[in-house]
């Protein structure tokens, strides 16, 4: 795949903050991939692709979704920031031939997460979360603990995501409850009495 002709077509389908946002979170996986020892290739090319459907017409998402057995139609209950992801891990396949399941996987659930993340799911969740021009409380901690700990990183990510979500009175999409539980498990080795 050549990187520079698939950033021209970014450049072309994202706005300039976006693109840049895009950027940022690619360089942050690859940083992330080399720390916790996964495919530096695989993280980039999961974290370029990220947001590649982000500004695709809702109408368009909601088609896609719906003729498709591979995406849920529970999406569709949900707010329309969750469609881009498992739509762009049709895309991709279908637009550059990218039939890499770790990476197509890594782009779907990366604004969600789900329960047993593989270590490419963690890193694009986390570097979308995480990238150096993101600003809101909490962030800090994560990014601290992203620095050892991939795992514990994502939970705190997870937790607040949950947490924000349930304090603006939002839904709350399955896979991110599924996320968060798996992770709090992983992290503090199941339930605990306090």
């Amino acid at each position: 795949m050549d990187i520079e002709t698939l950033k021209l077509d970014l450049e072309e389908r994202l706005t300039k903050g976006r693109y840049e946002h895009t950027l940022r979170v690619t360089d942050t996986a690859i940083k992330l991939a080399e720390t916790f020892r996964e495919s530096e290739e695989n993280a980039k090319i999961a974290a370029l692709f990220h947001d590649y459907c982000k500004y695709d017409s809702l109408e368009e998402m909601k088609q896609t979704i719906a003729a498709n057995s591979k995406l849920p139609d529970l999406l569709l209950s949900f707010h329309h920031e969750l469609w881009h992801g498992p739509v762009a891990s049709l895309r991709i396949e279908e637009k550059y031939g990218i039939t890499n399941q770790e990476i197509k996987d890594a782009i779907f659930f990366h604004t969600t997460g789900r329960s047993n993340m593989t270590k490419l799911d963690k890193i694009i969740f986390l570097a979308d979360y995480i990238e150096p021009g993101r600003d809101f409380p909490g962030l800090d901690e994560v990014r601290d603990t992203a620095k050892i700990d991939l795992t514990k990183a994502c939970y705190l990510a997870a937790k607040n995501t949950v947490r924000y979500l349930m304090e603006k009175n939002r839904t709350v999409y399955p896979d991110s409850f599924h996320a968060y539980n798996d992770l709090n498990q992983q992290v503090f080795g199941g339930m605990k009495d306090e």
